[in-house]
């Protein structure tokens, strides 16, 4: 039992740093399967196991492919990332825009002053008068969120 919990957390442990392999049931290098070091589930072990295949082994790149579960285009794909920030270009970066771009400092320091000198001001309102004052398209509900995180940081 405390071998599933421990396994169990070790997935959560991956997912949660976007190394959980989507399809570990594509890895079928004989390394994963015989030895209780080599994890399928671990995408950055993968993924390097298949480089080393092909740079020290001497493998070719389709057959180091196939075996760790990768197309070709991937292994280069993960090649270049690897030669690009070593074993941290292995991690995928997460998808979408990282951070309130649209909610910079100066338009934060607005809303801030806004929601200050009127405390009943709905977010609704904020979004109009950034659309107004600044001309970015901001949802209300992103207002409300990046306040709330301004509050907590406090």
């Amino acid at each position: 039992m405390p071998e599933d919990r421990s396994k169990q957390d070790k997935l959560a442990a991956l997912q949660q740093h976007a190394t959980l392999n989507a399809r570990p049931d594509g890895v079928t290098h004989t390394l994963f399967a015989t030895v209780e070091f080599f994890d399928p589930h671990d995408l950055l072990q993968v993924k390097y196991e298949m480089l080393r295949l092909v740079s020290v082994d001497k493998r070719p790149i389709s057959e180091a492919a196939k075996a760790c579960g990768f197309s070709r285009p991937a292994f280069y794909q993960a090649q270049a990332a690897f030669e690009q920030g070593g074993l941290a270009g292995l991690i995928r970066n997460k998808p979408g825009p990282h951070g309130a771009h649209k909610l910079t400092p100066v338009v934060m320091q607005f809303v801030t002053e806004a929601r200050t000198a009127d405390p009943g001001v709905r977010a609704v309102d904020l979004a109009e008068w950034v659309r107004e004052r600044f001309g970015a398209r901001v949802h209300p509900r992103s207002i409300e969120r990046q306040l709330l995180r301004k509050k907590k940081r406090r």
